[in-house]
């Protein structure tokens, strides 16, 4: 399709830009709306924590995995239409796990839940590039991170209402609603794709090709290992702050306002590091951002060790997670396309695949644990966020002998 680099034909509506935003953002909410049902999941089908896990993780394999997949393909095919298809297929598999009878079918449900989903944060973004040019372009782009943002901790309030009102099943019908409302709107309001070039034949071949060139570029390999590292963390809370809360009297009505702490914090570092960037390097940054979330988990570590009862113990320090988070991921990610820019999309995929897969795992490998408190769930965070920081100390060194 044409491409993004030119300026579009007529300037985009309000409407488009909130179609996109809508579109990048609802992956997010349909990842994060049922997390304050996953613990009653265990009791409701007698399985073990860990299994239930497995319903967050699919998600978010399927939701990562599919992002290497729509990019390419739009290009052959347009962009609205394949994300009309992701609206479709997310639909399906949120009206299947309305319908699910056991754990199995609730996890596939969100598999294909995960796998339509993908569509709108990876074809969201890129046309945002596509319809926005110059200072548009950079302005809609924070309205995508102000989106992103904002959609996760908003979804987990929303569920848990639902949850104690209507049940958990309910989660599930108003995201089949959504995808439903968002293809309508996509059809009516995003303009249709102009296709070109749908002759090339080898682009599975070039995908693949770009993919080896990126594997052979260390500075871009600690880049991404910072990334989905620090994602990790972030995931792990995400999963594990439901079972972990209980602990504290935290319900599903109330597990929503605990989860929004790191997410706010995580805006107002973000916002604050676009004013930075003008007066400090992106390394420096990126340091800073670092030491303050690893200082939030050890406080975290440090209260749950002494067992101070109170779920603010366990949300309060992640303001610093989540504040560093906003200073350190900005400048990550800009290194992952800036590395090799004639690769950038390529990148920008392959990052995405290599976030969501290293979430998914922390998704999952905080429930493997029983919980009494919150100690488990602070090592686990300082273990990926160590080995984040790890990275970085690999990526300075690597950038110094240049």
């Amino acid at each position: 399709m044409s491409q993004s680099n030119e300026a579009p034909s007529a300037p985009p509506t309000r409407f488009v830009l909130a179609n996109l935003l809508c579109a990048v953002g609802f992956g997010l909410v349909a990842m994060t709306i049922c997390l304050p049902s996953m613990p009653q999941w265990a009791e409701l089908f007698d399985v073990a924590q860990a299994n239930v896990q497995l319903t967050f993780s699919a998600f978010v394999v399927a939701f990562g995995v599919t992002q290497v997949i729509y990019g390419p393909l739009s290009d052959r095919y347009g962009r609205r239409r394949l994300l009309m298809f992701g609206f479709a297929l997310a639909a399906a598999g949120s009206v299947a796990g309305a319908m699910a009878s056991g754990l199995t079918a609730l996890t596939f449900a969100r598999l294909v839940q995960g796998a339509g989903a993908g569509a709108g944060m990876v074809l969201g973004r890129a046309m945002v590039q596509d319809f926005f040019s110059g200072a548009d372009r950079s302005r809609a782009m924070a309205y995508v991170g102000m989106a992103m943002g904002l959609c996760a901790p908003l979804a987990t309030v929303v569920g848990g209402q639902l949850h104690v009102h209507f049940g958990w099943r309910a989660n599930f019908v108003l995201i089949a609603l959504l995808a439903g409302v968002l293809m309508v709107t996509t059809w009516r309001v995003i303009p249709a794709d102009t296709v070109t070039r749908t002759d090339r034949a080898h682009w599975l071949r070039e995908m693949l090709d770009a993919y080896a060139q990126l594997a052979r570029v260390p500075a871009y390999l600690a880049y991404v290992a910072i990334l989905a590292l620090s994602t990790a963390s972030f995931y792990i809370y995400l999963a594990g702050a439901p079972s972990v809360l209980a602990n504290y009297g935290v319900g599903p009505a109330e597990v929503g306002f605990f989860i929004m702490f790191p997410p706010m914090a995580y805006i107002v570092g973000s916002f604050l590091t676009s004013r930075l960037v003008k007066y400090f390097a992106d390394a420096g940054l990126m340091l800073v951002g670092q030491c303050i979330s690893l200082t939030g988990l050890v406080i975290l570590l440090i209260l749950a060790v002494i067992g101070v009862p109170s779920p603010f113990a366990v949300a309060g320090p992640l303001i610093l997670l989540g504040f560093g988070q906003g200073l350190l991921m900005p400048p990550t990610l800009v290194g992952t396309v800036s590395v090799v820019p004639a690769l950038a999309g390529a990148a920008a995929g392959a990052a995405g695949l290599a976030q969501q897969l290293c979430g998914a795992f922390g998704g999952y490998a905080i429930g493997l644990f029983e919980h009494r408190g919150a100690v488990k769930l602070a090592l686990l965070m300082l273990l990926f966020m160590g080995a984040a920081f790890a990275s970085q100390l690999f990526l300075r060194r690597h950038q110094a002998r240049r």
